[in-house]
């Protein structure tokens, strides 16, 4: 009898203790979902309120944008590729050596008062070729090397005095030239007064009929300075991780329309990964100067001239400070 209540107690206990353990078990489950659903829902608190501490940090930017001063920016563009073959007989040159580079940088430096402004524009592309043939019976130092291709180099200087909000007095001074070839040969200075509008922010409208166009060049007989007027328009802007730039430069000449010039250059970035992301680049120029010098002597004087308008473009990696 003794021994079969002792085994009963012994069932029971092993009962007992497994109820215990079944519901211990219970009951961290349960304060274990308590616990996650908590943290969850402190998490999504936190989540909130880092979101609206970064939209009153970029209000409070905005508001520093919004302050007069020095605003400054560079974005560029990087192309490149390498080539070559070795006995490719389906090709005219089955042994070469092929490369393309090209550079393009873009930078403003822009200061703005309560009473002025004073906006600096820069634009560079610089754009290298190389055809090697290893096949040729004189190989000269032109095939061997890099040689400069497409060569432009823009740097703009406006400064007004505001009359209002949109309108000031102003003066500009900009200057054009090629710098791997022919630096400054030919080179152009525009020196002039007039006015500037500003009708939305970023973009800037200049216009000075009293205009110098000043023309550096060794060659007298197609290149002549003279007075006109000068317009310009920039817009410059940049929107999350697009940046662009279009800038339109005329200058129309009193004298005749022969001397008369425009050049057009676009640049668009798009930022991927920390700053380096593609980029594109085109410009457009007329110049009836210019096309004369480059005349292979079909045209007698500058008016016989047919004018063909210039471009270029660029494609690749693109990188934003």
């Amino acid at each position: 009898m003794s021994k079969k209540i002792d085994t009963l107690n012994t069932k029971h206990y092993k009962m007992k203790k497994l109820v215990f353990t079944i519901t211990a078990m219970m009951a961290f489950a349960v304060v274990s979902a308590q616990t996650i659903d908590e943290l969850k829902a402190e998490q999504a608190a936190k989540k909130d309120s880092i979101t609206a501490m970064q939209g009153r940090i970029d209000a409070l930017q905005g508001e520093i944008d919004k302050f007069p001063g020095w605003k400054k920016g560079i974005f560029g563009t990087i192309g490149a590729n390498f080539s070559g073959a070795k006995n490719w007989y389906n090709q005219g040159t089955p042994n070469n050596s092929a490369g393309n580079i090209g550079v393009t940088v873009n930078g403003f430096a822009n200061l703005d008062r309560d009473k002025y402004f004073w906006r600096n524009n820069l634009n560079v592309n610089l754009q290298w070729v190389k055809l090697d043939n290893k096949d040729a019976v004189v190989r000269t130092a032109d095939q061997e090397n890099f040689n400069g291709t497409t060569d432009a180099f823009n740097i703009t200087s406006l400064y007004g005095y505001k009359l209002s909000k949109k309108f000031a007095i102003s003066a500009l001074g900009e200057y054009r030239t090629s710098i791997i070839n022919n630096f400054n040969d030919p080179g152009y200075l525009d020196l002039g007064i007039g006015a500037t509008w500003t009708p939305i922010t970023d973009l800037v409208v200049v216009i000075h009929p009293l205009n110098y166009n000043f023309i550096f060049s060794s060659d007298d007989a197609a290149y002549e300075s003279s007075t006109g007027a000068k317009i310009l328009v920039d817009y410059t802007r940049q929107i999350g991780a697009v940046s662009f730039k279009t800038n339109f430069s005329t200058f129309q000449s009193y004298k005749s329309s022969d001397l008369s010039n425009w050049t057009w250059i676009n640049s668009f970035g798009y930022t991927l990964w920390k700053g380096i992301g593609v980029g594109f680049e085109f410009g457009l120029r007329n110049n009836k100067q210019e096309s004369f010098a480059n005349d292979p002597g079909t045209a007698a004087v500058l008016a016989d001239v047919d004018v063909k308008t210039q471009s270029y473009y660029l494609l690749g990696l693109n990188y934003s400070f």
